[in-house]
């Protein structure tokens, strides 16, 4: 038993003589290890931790054992760089204001839709309202018959002419046809629920039609499906 102690305090003596020698205290305190400093008759110094041999001059010190320092605390380690904020995403949407429509009523009582409220201004001659065509007098015999009308805005007919009073003689004939005006239709505005359920029905009749309608007619009704799928997006969300 007193070897086991005496080898452990061989173990640590060199530690304990370092610190002896030069003058410095120990850090921690564990327990108590006795040194010997022996002299011998040449006067050279020596420590021990066993008791000097005969004929040495033994000085006995008891010191406490050294121990190493508790660790020192590690540093924090620098606390991480706030992540980079990504600006959040603004995204604009520009929506146009939806488009009027107007249901046009034609003196004939036919009803037509147009995109203005100006309908469809057309310019026909007085005589088809109603007032007097100017007609020279015809000398030589002969006549004419007129036959012209309105329809849709249109003004056609045929004039004839009969040339065969007077022996083959066929002087000029004029018929004068006095100054115009325009007609303009009466033309008021949908609700819009009522221009979307026109729209819907117009894009429905075009694929009816599509299958039967030959190749020039398909393309004009590809491009007006395309601009009334366009107008429903715009102008048809909440209807």
């Amino acid at each position: 038993m007193q070897r086991a102690c005496r080898h452990r305090v061989r173990v640590v003596l060199p530690a304990v003589i370092a610190a002896a020698a030069a003058g410095m205290p120990c850090l921690a305190i564990a327990d108590d290890v006795t040194i010997y400093r022996c002299t011998d008759a040449q006067g050279r110094l020596s420590l021990r931790d066993t008791p000097c041999v005969a004929g040495e001059k033994q000085q006995v010190q008891t010191m406490q054992r050294p121990v190493d320092p508790p660790p020192r605390p590690q540093p924090a380690p620098p606390a991480p760089p706030p992540p980079a904020t990504t600006p959040p995403v603004v995204q604009t949407v520009v929506l146009q204001p939806p488009r009027p429509m107007y249901e046009c009523v034609t003196p004939d009582g036919e009803t037509y839709t147009s995109e203005t409220p100006e309908g469809n201004p057309r310019w026909v001659p007085l005589w088809t309202l109603g007032y007097p065509v100017v007609v020279p007098h015809r000398r030589h015999g002969g006549g004419f018959r007129a036959d012209v009308g309105v329809h849709d805005g249109r003004i056609d007919g045929r004039i004839t002419i009969d040339h065969s009073i007077g022996g083959g003689h066929r002087p000029p004939i004029a018929v004068g046809y006095p100054a115009g005006t325009w007609i303009r239709d009466a033309c008021h505005p949908l609700p819009q629920q009522e221009v979307c359920d026109r729209l819907r029905d117009r894009r429905s009749e075009l694929g009816r039609r599509y299958n039967s309608a030959l190749q020039s007619e398909r393309q004009q009704i590809t491009r007006e499906r395309r601009g009334i799928d366009a107008r429903l997006a715009n102008d048809c969300r909440n209807h």
